[in-house]
């Protein structure tokens, strides 16, 4: 009698961070996660600098990151990102506008960008897509840049869109009321630094003083802001 012994083949479970800096938010990620077998939690921050710890502690497969930290954006921590490790994927999940910041975010490394007010299992369908190695956009944003694609078309639509990543983040928090100084504290930057995005930021808007930049950066955020 042949006897033979093989040992099962049991699926990898998918490591994931959870980054924004809403607790409510984490938990609510966390516990739509747990509910399966094939991906589990392995750790959670609320800005950049706990998020980079995290990826070092934790070694996950995909980080799941908000726009809004309580630091720097998710643009620039997704930036951050990539330039320590390319093989993490990343996935934005945020209340904020797709049509302004998913090609931003693809751009700086993320492969996929889901809206947090879609149904439960439109998150999971994008966890697993970005975790397979595809790309996960809504059906308006993926006909939107094919549509670029074959016309041509740069998709600026505003004077906004011209903007660099790290200035538009310099714009949306003048228009959230802070200060220059602040605005460095907070990004680690030097005041002059943020002094020159400030001016860039009037040439490219055809703003002409500080007065105008910050009525169209307090405009621009009670627009957009969805956090």
């Amino acid at each position: 009698m042949n006897l033979s012994t093989s040992t099962p083949t049991v699926s990898p479970v998918a490591r994931i961070l959870l980054v924004d800096d809403h607790p409510l938010v984490r938990r609510g990620f966390g516990e739509l996660i747990s509910a399966r077998s094939d991906m589990e939690v392995c750790g959670e921050a609320a800005d950049a600098d706990a998020a980079m710890e995290q990826i070092e502690a934790t070694q996950p497969d995909l980080v799941v990151v908000d726009i809004s930290l309580a630091d720097i954006n998710g643009i620039e921590l997704i930036k951050r990102i990539r330039g320590k490790d390319d093989g993490i994927k990343i996935l934005v999940a945020s209340m904020h506008d797709e049509s302004i910041y998913a090609e931003r975010a693809l751009r700086a490394g993320a492969t996929g960008y889901v809206n947090k007010e879609v149904a439960t299992d439109k998150v999971i369908e994008a966890i697993l897509q970005v975790l397979s190695g595809q790309v996960y956009l809504s059906s308006t944003m993926t006909d939107d840049l094919l549509h670029r694609v074959v016309t041509g078309a740069t998709g600026e639509t505003s004077p906004v869109d011209m903007l660099s990543d790290r200035e538009l983040e310099v714009f949306e928090k003048i228009g959230r009321g802070m200060t220059t100084r602040e605005i460095a504290e907070m990004l680690k930057l030097s005041v002059k630094t943020i002094e020159t995005h400030r001016e860039h930021i009037k040439i490219k808007m055809r703003l002409r003083n500080a007065a105008e930049l910050t009525r169209a950066a307090v405009q621009w955020v009670l627009e957009n802001d969805r956090t």
